[in-house]
């Protein structure tokens, strides 16, 4: 495992996405920045002219920038590979934008905390929302399946939510009361595949609902985002333990402990070769592969 130094500490990287440049995208919730990793170990960081902005989720949009959301200031962030940054308010006051996916009609989807709705986001700006039929869910983290919806996590309600293009929701109840569902990404295998904060366990959900469960050996570990790689393996951070954690695709979980205390790794990506990227709240995105 490799430990890049990206930020002092305090800046608080959190979330990570490979850009269609090659580099690492992360943001600093803290500072209120957007940082690139460069494939030959430089880091750039880009201020957002809003230092307690609180940028927290990012993804690859379809138009060649990278998009994240501004949960403090409730606006939709976007940054051009040349460190050009804009934003876009939201129609609903104090939503708390979180989870962003890149959705299969070309447009940006993200989740609002506060508001307990999904929102759509185009290119150009233009925004609409779409309420969920629970009050209290807290949804966060949102990714598109293979069936052409859009799937997010209910992490107050223990439950995963199925969103059409159309606005139409559809909700799944998980197994296991207090699972506190948080991160979700859809797998090679063509299902959902999701991290329990509260439950300690990863979870997969096949689009028609079925749903499996595989605990982790340390219930109290926190497991945070998951991501997929090409390979079947599903990495997931588990911020609780200061570890990175891997489930194989045979279904065993094996992982990684992270060298030195107060890692707290938050948001994971794998890169189209393998690699596996975590960013670390104590100022490190940590690298594997």
């Amino acid at each position: 495992m490799e430990l890049i130094e990206v930020a002092e500490a305090g800046a608080g990287p959190y979330g990570v996405a490979v850009g269609p440049d090659g580099g690492v995208w992360f943001t600093l919730v803290h500072a209120g920045e957007i940082g690139r990793l460069a494939p030959d170990g430089a880091v750039e960081r880009f201020g957002l002219g809003a230092p307690e902005c609180g940028p927290a989720v990012i993804t690859a949009g379809p138009d060649g920038a990278m998009w994240f959301s501004r949960m403090r200031d409730h606006r939709i962030g976007r940054i051009g590979v040349d460190g050009t940054a804009t934003s876009f308010a939201l129609p609903t006051e104090n939503a708390g934008p979180y989870g962003m996916a890149a959705g299969p009609d070309g447009a940006l989807w993200f989740t609002e905390l506060n508001a307990d709705r999904v929102g759509r986001i185009t290119v150009d700006g233009e925004v609409a929302e779409y309420p969920l039929p629970i009050d209290g869910a807290f949804p966060s983290f949102i990714t598109t399946g293979s069936d052409g919806a859009l799937w997010c996590t209910l992490n107050q309600a223990d439950t995963v939510a199925r969103i059409g293009t159309d606005g139409e929701v559809a909700v799944h109840r998980l197994p296991t009361e207090g699972t506190a569902p948080v991160g979700i990404t859809a797998g090679a295998d063509g299902a959902l595949w999701y991290v329990g904060i509260g439950g300690g366990l990863v979870g997969r959900i096949a689009v028609g609902g079925e749903v499996t469960e595989y605990p982790l050996a340390d219930r109290a570990a926190k497991p945070h985002a998951i991501a997929a790689g090409p390979d079947g393996r599903l990495w997931f951070t588990e911020w609780g333990a200061g570890r990175i954690g891997v489930l194989a695709p045979d279904g065993r979980l094996d992982g990684y402990a992270i060298p030195g205390g107060g890692a707290e790794p938050h948001g994971i990506a794998v890169a189209p070769d393998g690699a596996v990227y975590a960013a670390l709240e104590r100022g490190q995105i940590a690298r594997l592969g």
